[in-house]
């Protein structure tokens, strides 16, 4: 099988289920990001737990290009180069976490009262590891492509700013 990109969907009418099973979904190869979502008997949406996998890298990586091209301009070019580069990597950075949040609020209305999903974003090569994965935890699992939920989520997004303008 090629390798292909999925957003993983494991439904749990238990909640520590779940987090046994995104306890294990962190170390699944190619993983991207995971996260947990909760609704409460009472109807009440929680993310108890999430994971992005290289969270951080590129604000260092930024930071310290900054500070290597700072390096011409002497001590204080270093110091003004390293926080210029961190910020905009920074940015980079909270702008790809703000989308990735959109996505957990589309998915947040399947997620019944009681209930709780593992969101699971990976490039497999197999299936059979997110398989085992979900079976082992009695999990009910779906599998959507990631172009197609990306889709979805930018269609919700378009949605919600059209009603703010009318």
């Amino acid at each position: 099988m090629a390798d292909t990109h999925h957003v993983l969907l494991v439904s749990f009418t238990d909640p520590a289920r779940c987090r046994s099973a995104f306890a294990e979904a962190v170390s699944l190869p190619g993983l991207r990001q995971a996260a947990i979502l909760e609704r409460s008997a009472e109807g009440l949406l929680d993310v108890p737990d999430n994971h992005v996998r290289g969270a951080g890298v590129p604000t260092v990586g930024g930071g310290l290009v900054g500070g290597l091209v700072g390096l011409l301009g002497g001590p204080i070019g270093v110091l003004l180069g390293s926080a210029a580069g961190a910020t905009l990597a920074n940015a980079a950075e909270n702008r790809q976490l703000l989308e990735d949040g959109a996505g957990l609020i589309v998915l947040s209305s399947r997620v019944e009262d009681g209930m709780s999903m593992l969101v699971v974003d990976l490039h497999e090569s197999s299936q059979q590891p997110a398989d085992e994965l979900a079976r082992r935890h009695d999990g009910t699992l779906q599998r959507l492509p990631a172009k197609e939920f990306a889709a979805q989520v930018e269609a919700a997004e378009r949605a919600a700013q059209d009603s703010e303008k009318a």
